[in-house]
């Protein structure tokens, strides 16, 4: 565990007073890490996930621990679950101030066995999904024109961090910065920033579950600063999507342990 993770926040240090966030993918994984660290410090987090039951847990949670929070069931690779899932939010709490878009698939397939099958069932989440958040949430921002944030959860594999396998993973993730940059562009006039964080690795029950051959390459070696925790791409989601970042756009930030040193 880095040391960063055992950092408590304060209420209203990062700018926030209540402010709504969706994070997708938040009732697992690296999610759990960044509606955790979010609510701490004093955003409203909609727990957005595939699985209403762990939407609703975590959502639960962390509103017994005293935090701001509400849940919403959402399947990132259907349109229109994402359109309904999003009116939702925006009928019940307004027009968000942040999305993070984490909720993500990964397993492994050769290039030479890859197929187009299992390309767009990857894609289909990891970068077309972010497509239609990033046009509902932006379009619910511009609106309210109040500005915003959006952060998207890319991978460590696209500076090289890779295993035997991650071609179709690789590719779903490099589009999200093509997309931060169009977007960070499209939206700045809004005061809307748009930002990427390339995670490291993470021992997460959907890491450690993924299919294919074995993970073997420069991803495996390890970080000098030790392998990143859910709570350590948090740390750096919260300051992304708070107030305080409304200088900083189009930025890609590898949260890697220093694995890029190596």
């Amino acid at each position: 565990m880095t040391g960063a993770a055992s950092a408590v926040l304060a209420k209203g240090a990062y700018g926030f007073n209540g402010e709504v966030v969706i994070v997708t993918g938040a009732g697992r994984g690296i999610g759990v890490g960044i509606a955790d660290v979010l609510a701490e410090a004093g955003a409203t987090v909609i727990v957005a996930d595939i699985s209403v039951g762990m939407a609703r847990e975590r959502a639960d949670t962390l509103r017994m621990a005293g935090h701001l929070a509400d849940h919403v069931q959402i399947d990132v690779a259907d349109e229109a679950s994402i359109v309904r899932a999003h009116a939702q939010v925006v009928a019940k709490h307004g027009a968000p101030w942040g999305l993070v878009n984490n909720a993500g698939i990964l397993d492994r397939q050769l290039l030479l066995e890859a197929t187009a099958a299992e390309w767009d069932r990857v894609n289909a989440v990891n970068s077309r999904g972010v497509f239609l958040l990033m046009r509902e949430a932006s379009r619910a921002m511009v609106e309210a024109d109040r500005g915003g944030r959006i952060v998207n959860i890319a991978s460590a594999a696209l500076i090289g961090s890779l295993t035997y396998g991650h071609t179709i993973y690789a590719a779903s993730k490099a589009a999200l910065m093509g997309l931060m940059r169009a977007a960070a562009f499209e939206l700045a006039a809004h005061r809307i920033t748009v930002n990427t964080i390339m995670a490291g690795g993470v021992a997460t029950p959907g890491a450690i579950q993924s299919k294919g051959p074995a993970p073997e390459g420069p991803a495996r070696r390890r970080p000098p600063l030790g392998m990143c925790t859910p709570r350590d791409i948090g740390l750096a989601t919260l300051f992304l999507a708070s107030p305080l970042a409304g200088a900083l756009t189009n930025q890609g930030i590898a949260v890697d342990g220093g694995w890029s040193v190596t």
